[in-house]
């Protein structure tokens, strides 16, 4: 255990940080399910809301670096060739 000020207030950081980092990746994963639901069921209008919708959160992650900007371009370019892919 911490003994110094300094890295029992580092501790503390890491543990906010740590939450704030578990609620954006979930909320990435919850956006991105709901596109994969999307092109799932065929609906591409449905899709391309969600898709939108996703973009922006994925792009919030990537900024605040909850995930890699190579990891989001990634995700977000797979997502759009899966809707364009829709018949």
């Amino acid at each position: 255990m911490a003994t110094h000020k300094s890295a029992e207030k580092k501790i503390r950081q890491i543990e906010v940080r740590t939450e704030r980092n578990k609620s954006r990746l979930s909320k990435v994963k919850t956006f991105i399910k709901k596109v994969e639901e999307a092109i799932k069921g065929k609906d591409k209008e449905k899709a391309k809301v969600a898709l939108k919708d996703a973009e922006s959160v994925i792009a919030r992650a990537a900024q605040k670096r909850t995930i890699g900007k190579e990891m989001a371009a990634r995700k977000t370019s797979r997502l759009s060739k899966a809707v364009k892919n829709i018949k």
